[in-house]
């Protein structure tokens, strides 16, 4: 599926199939499509009576890589937990993309085409590899077979290898126009489009992930939280959400944010209906406190997953938050 903010970029890709590249690297924020373009392009190098406008979706090349069995074309991603019988789960998912299955890529893409054309394969998320597997595809970059793409997809290319980024064509897929992400989001039926999308930092596919109703009243909740930092009961607050604790912080994250955004440049970014509240505490707010949380918080993102014990990390952050937007207002009474 080709979103309509890619569409143009997808044509300027496949305007001379002979001349693709052996590999592209497409990067940029997450939820903006570019794995949907990446798999686009894979089944379009296989298609057999492609066209401008992608690939045609009938053939047997497409039908098969649509089934996902096309002997030509390799999808790789970090490995799903597997379960017995009984479904008790036997192994955890992977959280990186290991060695053995990227010598599984390249060793097929050394092979000759079943269809007599080319072989594709699309890696995702490409900065899941880990240093093995990294190294044991720069082979293959540097000395690509013939009638071969290969795709990497990516949310941090700076967490590639720099060698693995400067053997590929880099191309940037970005925020669509809002006007056209909007109107996509609106056709699919989305609520409150205006809202989830801001949230979303303009990211559409993750804004229609925010869009789930019973997430909505979740954040309403904890918003009105934030919005009333000298009424916030920490203790209850964390309790509350502690089996949310990525919501939180995702939520808490942007409000702090958009505080220090307001306070620093007179504008925000994610809770426009919240415009009021952000100003307020903006005004009153700790500079140094917010910015000190604003970087932990940032940081936190990359080991969220394992909180030794998910109460207590939001209870503190909850408290550092009353502290730097509340503490200057009950100090000064």
């Amino acid at each position: 599926m080709i979103h309509p903010w890619n569409q143009a970029l997808f044509q300027q890709l496949t305007a001379d199939r002979e001349r693709m590249p052996h590999a592209l690297l497409l990067h940029g924020p997450a939820g903006v499509g570019k794995r949907d373009l990446g798999l686009e392009l894979a089944q379009w190098m296989l298609c057999e009576s492609h066209s401008p406008q992608g690939a045609c979706g009938l053939c047997d090349a497409c039908n098969w890589f649509l089934q996902g069995n096309h002997p030509d074309y390799r999808y790789l991603e970090p490995k799903e937990e597997e379960t017995d019988e009984s479904g008790k789960v036997t192994k955890k998912a992977s959280k990186e993309i290991k060695v053995e299955q990227v010598r599984e890529v390249t060793d097929f893409l050394t092979l000759s085409a079943h269809r007599g054309g080319w072989r594709s394969a699309v890696i995702y998320p490409a900065e899941f590899m880990n240093a093995a597997a990294a190294n044991a595809l720069l082979k293959t970059l540097e000395e690509p077979p013939p009638r071969v793409l290969l795709i990497l997809v990516s949310h941090q290319p700076g967490r590639l290898l720099p060698t693995v980024r400067s053997r590929c064509r880099k191309i940037a897929v970005g925020l669509p126009e809002p006007e056209l992400a909007l109107d996509w989001m609106q056709q699919a039926g989305i609520d409150y489009p205006d809202a989830v999308l801001a949230e979303a930092g303009g990211a559409p596919l993750t804004a229609i992930a925010y869009a789930e109703p019973e997430r909505m009243q979740r954040r309403e909740v904890f918003l009105n939280h934030l919005s009333r930092p000298a009424q916030l009961d920490v203790c209850a607050v964390a309790e509350a959400y502690k089996p949310l604790l990525t919501e939180s912080w995702g939520w808490l994250l942007r409000w702090v944010h958009d505080v220090l955004s307001w306070r620093l440049a007179g504008s925000s970014r994610y809770f426009p209906a919240r415009i009021e509240s952000v100003i307020q505490l903006g005004e009153q707010a700790d500079l140094a406190g917010l910015l000190a949380l604003e970087r932990e918080l940032a940081a936190a993102g990359r080991w969220l997953r394992h909180p030794l014990n998910a109460t207590l990390l939001l209870e503190s952050w909850l408290i550092r938050y009353v502290s730097a937007v509340a503490g200057l207002r009950q100090s000064k009474s």
